[in-house]
C-alpha cells in the first residue's frame, strides 16, 4: 500500500480533497476531487445558515418552522453525505493500492465564533461564514468516521509552515504546486492549492 495524505478545503457544498503521496522524487497526487455536503437540490444541506435567516422572518416553506430546527436537520444531512462520500473515496484509494494515512484539515481564525446560528441571525452579512464553518465542521465528522488521523493546519500560516517543514523557499513550492495542477487536472484553483499543500505538509511530518 501506497500511504498517503489527503488534504481538505471547505467550500460552499462541500470541499475540495487532494490525495498526496510523497517519495523520494517528491510530492505525487494520487486524487483530486469534490466531497459533497448537499445533494443536487437540497438547499437546506447546501445553506442552513441562510435558510434559518429566512426561516426567522417566516419564509419557512418545505423546511422546519424553528430557526434552530432547520440547521440541525441541515447539517445532519451534511454530515451524512460527508461521511458517505469520504467512505467511497476511502474504498476507491484502497483499490487503486493508497491507504490515506492522515487527514490535513484547514481552518482559519474563526473558530472563535462558538454559536453560528445567533451569529448568523445578528449579522446577516456574515451567513456565509457560518455556512463554510458548518461544512468545515462536516468534513471533520467525516475524517472522523473514516477513522484517519487528522492534523488540523491553519489556512493563513499554512505557506509558511510548508517551507519551514519542507525546506523550499515559497517561491519555489508555488512553481512545485503549478506542476501538480497539470496532473492532477482542472479544477486546480486556490483551494486545491492549499488542501494540496496541507496534505503534503502532514503526510511528509510521518516520513
Amino acid at each position: 500500500m501506497v500511504l498517503i495524505g489527503l488534504g481538505f478545503r471547505a467550500l460552499k457544498g462541500g470541499g475540495a480533497v487532494v490525495g498526496v503521496a510523497v517519495n523520494g522524487s517528491g510530492p505525487r497526487i494520487v486524487l483530486s476531487t469534490f466531497l459533497a455536503t448537499a445533494a443536487e437540490g437540497d438547499r437546506l444541506a447546501l445553506e442552513p445558515y441562510r435558510v434559518a435567516a429566512e426561516t426567522a422572518q417566516g419564509m419557512h416553506g418545505g423546511v422546519p418552522a424553528d430557526p434552530a430546527a432547520a440547521v440541525a436537520e441541515g447539517r445532519e444531512r451534511q454530515r451524512k453525505l460527508a461521511a458517505r462520500g469520504l467512505d467511497k473515496i476511502v474504498r476507491a484509494l484502497k483499490k487503486a493500492g493508497c491507504k490515506a494515512e492522515v487527514a490535513a484539515l484547514l481552518v482559519n481564525r474563526a473558530g472563535w465564533i462558538t454559536d453560528l446560528l445567533q451569529y448568523s441571525l445578528s449579522w446577516r452579512e456574515h451567513v456565509p461564514v457560518a455556512e463554510g464553518l458548518a461544512v468545515r465542521d462536516a468534513l471533520r465528522f467525516a475524517i472522523d468516521s473514516a477513522g484517519m488521523d487528522v492534523a488540523e493546519l491553519d489556512e493563513k500560516s499554512l505557506p509558511d509552515l510548508a517551507s519551514e517543514n519542507l525546506g523550499m523557499s515559497p517561491a519555489d513550492l508555488d512553481a512545485r504546486l503549478k506542476t501538480l495542477g497539470v496532473a492532477a487536472g482542472r479544477p486546480w484553483r486556490k483551494e486545491q492549492k492549499l488542501a494540496c499543500l496541507a496534505a503534503w505538509v502532514a503526510v511528509a511530518d510521518r516520513r
